[in-house]
């Protein structure tokens, strides 16, 4: 999920120019050209307690012009979308240089707001200082300079070989943008996961909508000022906001939808997107084991788990472990490393450690509280459990033995909880 395919929001497109006369061809690409056979395919790809009134009443003013900013219907998204593709349609987007200014802008605000950008993901989520440079900052700041990097190599065309039945004749993949593009990103790496397809669609040439998550509300806000601020709003825009706005875009027509988040979700994207043939990319969440054989080497396996469970923000990521299978004679040794490594990781007192994220809001909050109370599952538990609700944590947990048709087990867990399943022979596991 961390890493998206920075040209995947192209048309690859072999054209087929067979030469009839020695004229260059109106065809950018092509210096010969009578009759051109072409193909398309796409491509699987950005308190106030001491304020006075008077302050508080100018401060509310500004809120609600602010919100009814932001507000948008059905009406105003066509709009937008046209203006939009109208941009797109004069080839603003196309060119090598815009692409490059674009990128480059991306990369110098990440490096001016930085800052900001930390405080944000922390008012969000918790994120410690050194987890949201690593996982949001650098790793935007990589695509960016992949995407620098390779620009010219991705727009050069590539001749291939034709067949006898168009001799004379020669061809070339042609990467043609899509057009004006829908982002539709999720909160639990709110700037990553925003702004790393934003890049690709950039890079490919496309005027591009992002409609970052309303659940990290700091992080969509620090979005939508920053880009204003930074790129060309002509071709590149943010729309903040929740069920309505994000339906008010869905009903437009786009040349390709990009969404990230749950499966429910991905289901209405599909099917706004069915009723006008857009291509969609779905990112979507997982149930990923590790399996824990008896002869590894037991501290570099636990370290590496409570690195992808917890480190990760707090489990709440798609590529998190979901759950554990391990031998049954291997199963106590191996959660006696993972309670001493987890100390080691996060101090005697995990509930007071500041390496760990928080829960994003009290919503997800009760859905895990619901997971470990369940009958089949509440007796379960052989380390962790302790929870507080209004800091919105919850310790490491490890549950043993937990039944598979508990909801621990039958839904994408993302967060903190980590089942254990102990198996008699180790073949099974592998199956």
């Amino acid at each position: 999920m961390l890493s998206i395919d920075l040209v995947s929001l192209h048309f690859r497109a072999p054209r087929l120019n067979i030469s009839g006369c020695a004229s260059k061809s109106q065809n950018t690409f092509f210096w010969k050209s009578r009759v051109s056979l072409q193909t398309h395919q796409t491509r699987f790809l950005s308190s106030r307690s001491g304020w006075c009134p008077a302050t508080l009443s100018v401060m509310a003013e500004e809120e609600e012009k602010e919100k009814e900013r932001f507000e948008l219907d059905g009406e105003r998204a066509g709009v937008m979308v046209k203006e939009m593709r109208e941009c797109f349609n004069r080839g603003n987007t196309k060119s090598y240089e815009w692409r490059v200014t674009q990128l480059k802008s991306i990369s110098k605000m990440i490096d001016e707001k930085e800052n900001a950008i930390i405080q944000a993901l922390h008012n969000d989520l918790s994120k410690p200082q050194q987890e949201a440079f690593i996982s949001e900052i650098s790793m935007t700041k990589s695509s960016c300079k992949l995407a620098l990097k390779e620009l010219k190599h991705w727009m050069m065309p590539e001749k291939v070989k034709t067949s006898m039945a168009t001799y004379p004749s020669s061809a070339e993949i042609v990467s043609e943008p899509l057009g004006v593009v829908l982002v539709i990103s999720t909160w639990n790496y709110p700037f990553l996961l925003s702004l790393d397809p934003v890049i690709g669609a950039i890079a490919a040439g496309n005027a591009v909508v992002l409609k970052p998550s309303e659940i990290a509300p700091a992080t969509s806000s620090v979005l939508a000022k920053l880009l204003e601020e930074y790129v060309d709003n002509t071709a590149i825009r943010v729309v903040e906001g929740a069920v309505a706005e994000t339906s008010a875009l869905l009903e437009q027509k786009w040349d390709k939808i990009f969404y990230t988040g749950s499966g429910r979700v991905g289901r209405i994207v599909m099917s706004a997107a069915a009723k006008h043939l857009t291509p969609v990319s779905l990112e979507l969440g997982g149930k990923c084991p590790a399996v824990v054989d008896s002869d590894v080497n037991i501290e570099v396996a636990v370290r590496r788990i409570i690195a992808g469970k917890w480190a990760c923000n707090s489990g709440q990521a798609c590529i998190a472990p979901d759950y554990l299978i391990t031998t049954k004679a291997f199963a106590p040794k191996l959660i006696e490393s993972l309670r001493s490594e987890l100390k080691v990781f996060f101090g005697e007192d995990t509930m007071e450690s500041k390496d760990l994220s928080r829960i994003v809001n009290l919503h997800h909050f009760k859905r895990l509280s619901r997971l470990m109370d369940e009958d089949k599952v509440s007796d379960k538990i052989v380390l962790g459990g302790q929870r507080i609700e209004n800091q919105l944590k919850i310790a490491p947990t490890i549950f043993l033995d937990v039944p598979e048709d508990s909801l621990i087990m039958e839904e994408e867990i993302f967060g903190r909880y980590y089942p254990l399943s102990r198996l008699k022979i180790w073949k099974i596991a592998l199956l």
